[in-house]
């Protein structure tokens, strides 16, 4: 009897000023089950400090079960499709690479919240889940990767582009970052439409 996956969906990156909008999958086994008691109990990125999240991200890498793949969409894009199509569109992108990658019985897909996979006629098959990364174990384990790896891009372009405090807020609309727009300007990597809102 060939095993049966499950392939969880979720986004990072949906509501920052700067930056990139990160999606991450995750395909793992139907009835796998986390065993690492050093670890505590596994949660959706936003419930997790950041060491958390590395630990995780850490142990997910070397499962030989849990396979991933991560794509994303740059603030260009963003302005330009918007950022609904853009996290949809990088969810796609995702999926096709995860999917060119392993050979599995056709699983399940879930993704988080208002997530699909692909828009209009590009849409494949996925149950959208509010709320997910709350409910389901594929999509905590995809939030998880998107976090970290939006967050490691986010420290990389600070370096590239001081001043703004990318490295603390990672691009989101804190008062110290629109402090810093009114003062420099946005950068290449600001979303433009949406300082205009």
């Amino acid at each position: 009897m060939r095993k049966k996956y499950i392939i969880g969906i979720d986004e990072v990156g949906r509501g920052p000023l700067a930056g990139p909008v990160f999606v991450a999958v995750a395909c793992l086994p139907r009835d796998f089950k986390i065993r690492n008691k050093e670890l505590g109990k596994l949660a959706d990125s936003k419930k997790l400090s950041p060491q958390a999240r590395e630990k995780w991200f850490e142990y997910f890498k070397n499962h030989p079960e849990i396979k991933f793949a991560v794509a994303q969409i740059s603030p260009k894009v963003i302005d330009r499709i918007n950022i609904s199509h853009s996290a949809n569109l990088a969810a796609l992108r995702a999926f096709h690479r995860l999917a060119s990658g392993i050979k599995c019985h056709v699983p399940d897909t879930y993704l988080d919240g208002g997530l699909y996979l692909g828009n209009g006629k590009n849409r494949l098959p996925g149950k959208t889940i509010i709320k997910g990364d709350e409910k389901i174990t594929a999509i905590k384990i995809a939030s998880i990767i998107a976090k970290v790896k939006r967050d490691a891009l986010m420290k990389r372009l600070a370096k590239r582009y001081p001043r703004y405090g990318l490295e603390i807020h990672k691009g989101y609309g804190t008062r110290a970052h629109f402090v810093a727009i009114k003062k420099l300007g946005p950068s290449e990597i600001h979303r433009l439409t949406f300082l205009h809102k």
